[in-house]
């Protein structure tokens, strides 16, 4: 149980990957079906094609060949019944068995091609048809041969045309049968096309469906997850600021009481060894350990205040940054042996209160690592006041690093927190000469709101 009130941390967020994965392979699985699918409708429509409209057109060429035969035959009785031609029947046996030869092979190939929708008493109503016309056909030229070419005509006038004729309405009625399933084929075709179309349609729906819930799903989670990022940031920041905060407050402190205690206690304890070192005898032992004693408090009380001046100049409250920066630039001259040209530009304003602290925090951690890291004995300073903003520039030509560094170390971190902190912009780059130049950038307005709530 969380104690009253406390907040309750919140719960962790639920990762997406998951929901994102299964539609994902739902996604997947419905283009492979759907593949699968229209591979199985095209693979229909080819047999389709192949087993029944091809096969009708082959087998309608074939029986068009049948039906061509049949009317030359035709041709050929009626020119044998006519009798306009001075040649006995007999001479019309080879145009017979020349179209005999010609009509069983293009019936043997009809078979092979004959659809799957005929039956089979109509393929054998035609073959029995002709056989028995050619029967017949053997029975007249018999006749003819024995010289009753009288009874051999009438029997072509009533036999074999009467079969000439049965067997050409067999072979236009299977003509006609081809039509209809080559149209029958067209239609089936078309259904089966009209089908895939509507699958097509149905699929690009599911999958704009899919495409769209992925879509607003990724979205919802994006938002919670910049929302929560935003938080978290502003959290951080306000962290960042405390922290600082608490750490200025610490410093303040102990660099008064620094200057204050301890600065007051060295400066009685040289008072009073002043005071000794007088009654001791001219010239004496003591005398003169007392003044080496009182040299020792007086270089102690230096290095107090210096270390207080170090911790939290005073001066940034009393002047402000531009006059604490005139004296912190020599100090720390002589201290690392760095030469500075400092630099000022523009029209000098009012900068104090907490943007004070912070631009001279970025420009003492400037300072510091140039002193550590850089190996370089030369520094630039610019400050410039524009009409809106602040600047000021840190540049070396050391070591320094490409950009930004591999590895940040807490002094970079905590310059770009007070930047942050005053709305301003830090940015590290290389310049020309190579090292490294620091650039930060305050708004004029932040600083102006930071003085007049510090007063």
């Amino acid at each position: 149980m969380y104690p009253r009130g406390v907040p309750r941390s919140p719960s962790p967020e639920r990762s997406p990957t998951l929901g994102l994965l299964l539609g994902l392979i739902v996604t997947l699985a419905a283009v492979l079906a759907y593949s699968a699918y229209i591979t199985w409708q095209v693979e229909g429509l080819r047999r389709l094609q192949s087993d029944l409209i091809d096969r009708d057109r082959k087998d309608s060429l074939q029986l068009l060949r049948i039906q061509n035969d049949l009317n030359l035959l035709a041709v050929a009785m009626r020119d044998m019944i006519d009798n306009d031609e001075p040649y006995p029947l007999t001479a019309w046996a080879a145009q017979f068995q020349r179209l005999h030869t010609d009509l069983d092979d293009a019936m043997h190939l009809e078979a092979g091609l004959a659809p799957t929708t005929r039956t089979p008493e109509q393929n054998a109503s035609l073959s029995s048809s002709l056989k028995q016309f050619w029967d017949a056909v053997d029975r007249v030229f018999a006749l003819a041969g024995g010289g009753r070419e009288k009874d051999a005509r009438q029997q072509i006038q009533l036999s074999l045309q009467a079969r000439q004729e049965a067997m050409s309405t067999t072979v236009a009625r299977l003509l006609v049968q081809n039509s209809d399933n080559e149209q029958q084929a067209a239609q089936r075709i078309i259904q089966i096309y009209d089908r895939v179309q509507r699958q097509v349609y149905v699929f690009l729906g599911a999958t704009l469906a899919a495409i769209l819930l992925t879509g607003f799903s990724m979205i919802r989670w994006n938002r919670r997850l910049f929302a929560r990022m935003a938080e978290l940031s502003e959290r951080r920041s306000e962290l960042a600021q405390k922290l600082i905060a608490t750490q200025e407050s610490t410093l303040r402190y102990i660099s008064r009481e620094l200057h204050d205690e301890f600065g007051q206690i060295l400066t009685a304890m040289g008072a009073m060894l002043g005071r000794a070192g007088t009654h001791a005898p001219e010239g004496s032992d003591l005398r003169n350990d007392l003044l080496e004693v009182r040299q020792i408090a007086q270089d102690t009380l230096e290095r107090v205040r210096s270390l207080s001046q170090a911790l939290h100049p005073v001066m940034l409250d009393e002047a402000g940054l531009e006059t604490t920066l005139d004296w912190y630039i020599p100090t720390i001259e002589r201290q690392t042996g760095i030469a500075i040209s400092y630099e000022k530009q523009g029209a000098p304003f009012a900068v104090g209160g907490s943007a004070a602290v912070q631009i001279y925090r970025v420009l003492q951690e400037a300072l510091n690592n140039v002193a550590r890291h850089s190996g370089e004995k030369q520094v630039w300073i610019r400050l410039r006041f524009r009409p809106a903003t602040l600047e000021l520039e840190v540049e070396d030509h050391g070591v320094g690093f490409n950009g930004r560094p591999a590895k940040q170390g807490i002094g970079l971190v905590a310059m770009r927190e007070r930047a942050e902190l005053m709305k301003g912009e830090i940015a590290f780059s290389i310049p020309a000469a190579g090292g490294t130049l620091l650039r930060l950038i305050v708004p004029r307005e932040n600083i102006e709101l930071r003085v007049k709530e510090q007063i």
